[in-house]
């Protein structure tokens, strides 16, 4: 059951749901800063990821790709537009030639700034996942990895394959077509840890309901103070915002 393997998960003074089945057991969200720092620098840049840690964030999120030598490269599009004179497809460019346009490597992520955060990683097909997954194999930092898509074949191919990462299902509540109960069994049963949900999309009794089930809830695109206050009322599990300095001062203060 995912709530056994949760309950290792410890940080300092945090502790991460240590058994989701407990009622009214507090919970301190991570933080994770949606592709860096983007509002403040250019979205998955490092010095965006690097600013993101330097404001508080807990974690950071991005996007995997696979460049056309077979880097695991982080990137939110398949074309990279950094200005008219500035595009870059990523299947076809080197992870030199996407550098030259600010994209980093996933290494070069774990060279700079270490691997003791959390990292939420989009991963849209199998390639991108295995070449993101041999990466963080080597930097030791697969425990800390959260591996996100909407694809649940893909996830459990992933978990498979790196059973020490954590697996996040990244939907709709629209797109699921089963009554909710039955999707967290089957949420349990694949071994995923976690369902993502935009913030709109959170009851806290759906959150409970996850919880029963050993499941986290993550909620992105959590952007104002109230929204942010609102996940955290709800007892949801981490937050995603653009907004770093904003959403770590907010989960602070609600903590103290």
């Amino acid at each position: 059951m995912n709530g056994s393997r949760l309950a290792a998960i410890s940080w300092g003074k945090i502790r991460l749901v240590p058994d989701p089945r407990v009622p009214d057991h507090p919970v301190l969200p991570i933080t994770f800063a949606h592709r860096g720092a983007r509002a403040e620098l250019s979205d998955n840049t490092l010095p965006a990821f690097r600013r993101a840690r330097e404001l508080g964030a807990r974690g950071l999120e991005s996007d995997v790709r696979v460049s056309a030598d077979g880097e695991a490269v982080l990137v939110h599009d398949a074309v990279v537009n950094r200005g008219r004179l500035r595009r870059r497809r990523v299947a076809v460019s080197t992870a030199r030639e996407l550098a030259e346009v600010g994209v980093p490597r996933l290494a070069d992520l774990y060279a700079d700034l270490g691997t003791d955060y959390e990292l939420s990683l989009d991963v849209n097909d199998l390639s991108a996942g295995e070449a993101m997954l041999d990466v963080a194999a080597a930097a030791g930092a697969l425990e800390r990895l959260w591996v996100c898509s909407s694809q649940l074949e893909l996830l459990e191919s992933l978990g498979a394959r790196a059973p020490a990462a954590h697996l996040v299902h990244s939907t709709r509540r629209r797109s699921i077509r089963v009554p909710l109960e039955r999707h967290a069994a089957e949420l349990d049963a694949l071994g995923v840890a976690v369902l993502n949900m935009h913030h709109t999309e959170w009851t806290a009794g759906l959150v409970g309901l996850f919880h029963r089930f050993g499941v986290l809830a993550f909620a992105w695109d959590v952007q104002e103070v109230r929204h942010l206050r609102a996940m955290l009322a709800m007892g949801v599990d981490a937050v995603y915002s653009d907004h770093v300095d904003r959403m770590v001062t907010t989960v602070a203060e609600w903590t103290r």
